[in-house]
């Protein structure tokens, strides 16, 4: 039997047949050699099963094929928990299919994360990847808050980044996280689902945020590619952020009462949230928090 790997890759895919290839590739030109990678197929209809297939049968137990039973489509956050069911790492690491890797992400963060032994989650920044597709529109790295290359105590990125407040967050493909972790708080919360898939990235974050020490990298070893066709436009176009952020504050309200979190300042930034709809005062607010969504998701 293979010696267990250190890193466990997660990528889940939904028709990714244009990009899935090139994602998979970044893995497998990684310096650091220690994984697996878990492909995990959210009813896909294209030819992206068969290009996950045909790269699990040419690296067997090293990429690992699964899909949901009957090869239903049950939304982004459900494939990444059967990943992270099946993931056999110390560490975590996530990468959308249609994102790739630069080649030491992988020792990077693992040599960050061997170094802080105390840190949950590791965060950092994202190259914003544009010139793919010849748009004319730069590419630009986009870091993660305003202090990096640190330890930060729980819940201090709950007061200081997006849901929150309006300074950027991490992209998924950025994020490395002890497994240790994720199934101590549950993975990611299979609720957000359809529009609301808009926040499920910032659901699993904040629990982080509320409950665990999160180093803040400032490396860049991530591209996250800009394309149409994204959740965020489809939200903005049917004219539901305001819907959908509600949904988002409601599932938070109800997280905090369960766990019985209380930090003042946390709750004093989630009072403001849930009124930035109903008082024109915090108008300036609620723009702040579109232009960070817009942002941090693919537009």
């Amino acid at each position: 039997m293979e010696a267990t790997p250190v890193v466990t890759v997660i990528t889940a895919f939904l028709n990714e047949e244009r990009f899935l290839e090139e994602a998979i590739e970044s893995v497998l030109g990684q310096q650091f050699d220690n994984w697996e990678m878990i492909l995990i197929d959210d009813g896909s209809t294209d030819n992206s099963t068969a290009i996950a297939r045909r790269y699990a049968a040419l690296y067997p137990g090293k990429i690992i094929y699964t899909e949901h039973e009957g090869h239903a489509n049950k939304s982004t956050a459900a494939s990444r928990n059967l990943g992270i069911a099946k993931a056999r790492g110390e560490l975590v690491a996530f990468l959308d299919a249609d994102d790739v890797w630069n080649p030491a992400k992988l020792r990077i963060q693992v040599n960050i994360m061997r170094d802080h032994p105390g840190a949950a989650m590791l965060l950092e920044a994202s190259e914003y990847w544009n010139s793919w597709q010849n748009t004319g529109k730069q590419d630009i790295v986009v870091q993660v808050g305003k202090i990096r290359d640190r330890l930060f105590q729980a819940p201090a990125l709950a007061e200081t980044l997006y849901p929150l407040v309006p300074v950027a967050a991490p992209c998924p493909s950025a994020i490395m996280v002890r497994r240790e972790a994720l199934l101590k708080h549950g993975g990611f919360e299979a609720g957000f689902t359809g529009k609301y898939q808009l926040y499920e990235d910032q659901a699993f974050l904040i629990k982080f945020y509320l409950n665990e020490p999160v180093y803040i990298s400032s490396q860049c070893n991530n591209r996250y590619r800009q394309r149409i066709g994204s959740c965020v436009q489809w939200v903005r176009k049917e004219g539901s952020y305001h819907v959908v952020r509600k949904y988002f504050l409601q599932w938070l309200q109800q997280y905090m009462l369960s766990h019985h979190i209380t930090h003042k300042n946390v709750q004093r930034l989630f009072n403001r949230a849930r009124e930035e709809y109903s008082r024109p005062v915090l108008h300036f607010f609620r723009k702040g928090l579109m232009k960070v969504q817009q942002t941090i998701m693919k537009v």
